[in-house]
C-alpha cells in the first residue's frame, strides 16, 4: 500500500525488558528517533562485523 509515495510499513509490538529500552534509548541519535532506526543501525553493524569487523568497529565510533 502506497500513501504519497510513502510505502506504508507493518507495525508490530515486541516486549522489552525495561533495562532492554534504557539501552535502545541510549543509542538514538537524536530524542524522536524510532526503536526501529535504532535496531537497524544495530543489525547493520551486526552484519559488518560479520564481514569486516574492522569497519564495524570504525562505524560504531562515528
Amino acid at each position: 500500500m502506497v500513501y504519497f509515495g510513502i510505502t506504508k510499513m507493518q507495525k508490530t509490538t515486541i516486549k522489552l525488558d525495561k533495562k532492554t529500552k534504557k539501552r535502545l534509548d541510549r543509542l538514538k541519535s537524536y530524542r524522536r528517533e524510532s526503536y526501529d532506526d535504532v535496531l537497524q543501525k544495530v543489525l547493520g553493524i551486526l552484519n559488518i562485523c560479520r564481514i569486516n569487523p574492522e569497519k564495524a568497529r570504525m562505524r560504531l565510533i562515528q
